[in-house]
């Protein structure tokens, strides 16, 4: 017979006679109990163990600016086309992006052939680079000439720009200063942060005088009531972690006048990349999956994919025979977890099962992490503390902690196998293994994991495509706004 006094209740004889059926005080027997029940298992709760393992920042404030990506933008969009036969002409952008090519900038305007030195011959393949000379008063968007237009005699000083499509991506290189220039405007614009509460949580435990005193006659003492309710206390922090929302509020204490109240917002909804995935995994879809995760701007030192056991099923059911070149292992990683490690020509990616998504309904989906792309930021440090009770036989001991976790940087991919809509702000992501085109086109990025000239012929496997009045290939990076 297994008893149990549930976590922040006192443990005082009575309730633990109302917790074993009404056993009165004084006729406890000696069962033979489930040391595992209460015993501290990290194995539970792998999120909360790896931010405990992450960077950590101490901050002065439950409210905190965090930057998800720390660098700028490195490309800026077109939004309408500009006509070519002009030496220069303004560029329209997107609304904040105007000031991110400051005066003496240049640009790649990818996609858009340049000239050759005597400005006759278009170079296939080798871009157009722009100079900015300036900002229109009107709009504000950038002025800029062509480094490598077209001119009507070799001899001529200015080149004019080029025909420049809508939704062309302009990568922003270095300055170009003249002879005897030494001042620059400097950079303007900032990364845009977002607000991340820091939630308090606390743990309290309420051991009477008597029941300390017939610790010896009761099946466990208090070392193992404590040790369940840290248990419990983990548990539902992880949850937290996992799918908690931010919220701010006030209650009215009494005795202490208004309080504020901070809760967390858990990692699930913090993924800008969201990866909508049906059907069987293939080792082609693993493959695209690692390639999409370690080929972007942000590129971590390790992947680690914290499953739901269904989507853990799914993976290790996947026929490798195919690909000799995918190695398949179980190994102990630098967190002291044993692991599936799958080595790809990307990288490696060690996969974990992450039994907190299986209690949130979530046992089809996963989160493919950047270890060392977590912030930890504490407010207060976990700490401990014991009082007695005013009044009362018993003492109180407990635990208090607030912190928040975050992620940092752009390679983290939330796999959504529940069907559920994306988080708010996050791109939608699918693999498409069809030559026919999807029917559901709005909205979605589509990665060919083999060729579809349903969509285009240049539809090749390993590239990305949305639809936007038409289907285009997708080059852009991850929103952070």
């Amino acid at each position: 017979m297994n008893t149990s006094i549930n976590p922040g209740q006192p443990a005082t004889v009575s309730a633990l006679a109302n917790a074993t059926g009404g056993i009165n005080a004084g006729n406890f027997t000696e069962p033979d109990l489930d040391q595992q029940l209460f015993s501290f298992n990290s194995d539970d709760t792998p999120l909360m163990n790896l931010m405990l393992r992450s960077k950590r920042v101490k901050v002065n404030s439950p409210e905190v600016d965090h930057f998800m990506i720390d660098e700028p933008k490195s490309t800026i969009t077109t939004t309408a086309a500009t006509t070519s036969g002009q030496t220069q002409v303004v560029l329209p952008v997107r609304p904040g992006e105007e000031n991110l090519p400051r005066q003496y900038t240049t640009l790649l305007a990818k996609g858009v052939d340049g000239y050759d030195q005597d400005g006759k011959s278009i170079t296939p393949g080798k871009s157009l680079m722009l100079f900015v000379v300036g900002h229109d008063t009107a709009t504000g968007c950038p002025i800029v000439r062509a480094v490598n237009g077209k001119k009507m005699s070799p001899e001529d000083e200015l080149s004019m720009v080029p025909s420049i499509p809508k939704d062309t991506k302009l990568v922003l290189l270095a300055n170009s200063l003249y002879e005897t220039q030494k001042e620059v405007d400097p950079d303007l614009i900032v990364p845009q942060p977002t607000r991340v509460y820091l939630q308090k949580r606390g743990m309290n435990q309420v051991v009477s005088d008597y029941f300390e005193s017939q610790r010896k006659r009761i099946p466990f003492a208090k070392a193992i009531v404590a040790e369940q309710a840290i248990a419990n206390f983990k548990v539902r922090g992880n949850r937290t972690l996992w799918a908690g929302r931010a919220g701010k509020f006030q209650i009215n204490v009494p005795r202490l006048g208004m309080q504020t109240v901070y809760s967390t917002e858990g990692l699930r909804w913090q993924f800008k990349r969201e990866l909508q995935h049906s059907g069987p995994w293939t080792i082609e879809k693993i493959i695209a999956l690692a390639k999409m995760f370690f080929t972007g701007e942000d590129v971590p030192k390790t992947a680690l994919l914290l499953a739901g056991k269904d989507l853990l099923e799914q993976i290790q059911c996947v026929d490798f025979s195919r690909h000799p070149e995918i190695h398949i292992t179980t190994k102990v990683n630098s967190i002291g977890w044993t692991v599936t490690n799958f080595h790809t020509v990307f990288g490696d990616i060690e996969i974990k099962r992450e039994p907190t998504l299986d209690r949130l309904g979530w046992s089809h989906s996963g989160a493919l992490i950047g270890e060392d792309r977590l912030v930890h930021y504490v407010y207060s440090a976990e700490h401990s503390f014991q009082d007695r009770m005013e009044g009362h036989e018993a003492t109180r001991s407990g635990i208090l902690i607030w912190d928040a976790l975050a992620l940092k940087g752009s390679c983290h991919i939330w796999i959504d196998g529940e069907g559920e809509s994306g988080a708010e702000g996050s791109q939608c992501l699918m693999m498409w293994d069809s030559e026919e085109a999807p029917d559901t086109i709005v909205g979605k990025i589509y990665y060919l994991v083999k060729d579809c000239p349903g969509i285009s012929g240049s539809a090749r496997s390993g590239s990305m495509w949305h639809y936007d009045g038409g289907w285009k290939e997708y080059t852009g990076e991850v929103s952070v706004e």
